[in-house]
């Protein structure tokens, strides 16, 4: 297969990625904002559970259909993945509960600044100068977006910290442990999914009484409201398995700079489908922003030396630099 096809598909497969992404997880916000809003089910901690209750189950039906092969992932690495990923989705909660929404997004928007930092400390990743404008343009224009009010105290500033650096360092180990261990997207699912569900469905119900003082076994189970808890974990599942494709193809840099894509979506799906309250001039501007700061990330950053190891530079550099000596001694021997 030449250069040319090699390229070629990839970028297919990219793109493939990002639209199955972009489609389960903005698909997932709607449904559970109706069954959170239409049907008072706001127990999010729990919910999360089933989902990977759910993942759990395909990935055992997959592994028995012999789709998935059987692979290692070390007791240790398992548990302080789980940890991250589940004080990740507790601090997010907790996050929302503790903060105004304004400052609830400032958090969520210093996930990609923290995400860096974890690259070039641990992977060594260099970024060029137009790739460093481009997420700040980005940063900007879904501030713009979305940070409204803004106003903090100290235990949810606490949560907010505890929530950003678990989530950037679960989503920096999604891109580590595939590559360390060479585990495809449905195999890292099929050693965290059944850890991270069993945890959740054990301590969820007591974090969400905590959380809305609410009991789980009083909710008013309905028809209704369990096809849309179904509905949830069938969209959960895309969305945790190409959550994995996305992070394990490219970075977690990357997922978090163009999964803002998904923020736009959701507010201009919210104000068609919600109604258009929140549409003004001020989010307009901040979506043209943040979409021109993605397209310039996109570009910038696929460039050579946009974004790279510098061990991997640094070796290219010295294999061309000994290539080079090796030719120049062989002319001399030729002389």
């Amino acid at each position: 297969m030449s250069k040319a096809n090699v390229g070629d598909r990839k970028a297919t497969l990219d793109a493939a990625s990002w639209l199955f992404n972009v489609v389960t997880s903005v698909g997932i916000i709607l449904v559970n904002k109706a069954l959170m809003a239409n049907y008072g089910f706001s127990f999010a901690t729990t919910l999360t559970g089933l989902h990977f209750a759910t993942t759990t189950l395909l990935t055992l039906v997959l592994r028995w259909l012999g789709y998935i092969q059987s692979s290692h992932l070390p007791l240790l690495d398992l548990l302080k993945f789980v940890l991250f990923a589940n004080f990740s989705i507790v601090g997010m909660n907790v996050s929302l509960m503790w903060n105004s929404v304004g400052f609830y997004q400032i958090a969520k928007l210093s996930m990609i600044p923290v995400s860096c930092f974890l690259e070039v400390v641990l992977d060594n990743v260099r970024y060029s100068r137009d790739t460093k404008l481009s997420i700040v343009v980005v940063l900007l224009g879904v501030a713009v977006c979305t940070v409204t009010d803004v106003s903090v105290n100290l235990k949810g500033f606490l949560a907010a910290l505890v929530a950003v650096w678990s989530t950037s360092i679960q989503q920096y180990y999604v891109h580590y442990l595939q590559r360390k261990y060479s585990l495809g997207s449905f195999n890292l699912l099929g050693h965290t999914a059944p850890a991270q569900a069993a945890s959740l469905l054990v301590a969820g119900p007591f974090l969400d009484y905590w959380l809305t003082d609410k009991r789980i076994d009083a909710y008013p189970l309905g028809f209704t409201s369990t096809l849309f808890i179904i509905l949830s974990c069938s969209i959960a599942v895309g969305t945790n398995l190409s959550q994995f494709i996305c992070i394990g193809r490219f970075t977690a840099v990357t997922f978090q700079v163009l999964g803002h894509m998904k923020t736009i979506l959701v507010l201009i799906l919210g104000f068609v489908f919600f109604g258009k309250e929140g549409l003004n001039v001020q989010v307009v501007v901040g979506m043209v922003i943040a979409v021109a700061g993605m397209v310039w990330y996109s570009n910038a950053s696929s460039k050579p030396g946009g974004k790279e190891r510098r061990s991997l530079s640094m070796n290219n550099r010295q294999s061309q630099k000994h290539d080079a000596l090796a030719e120049s001694s062989e002319g001399d021997e030729k002389v």
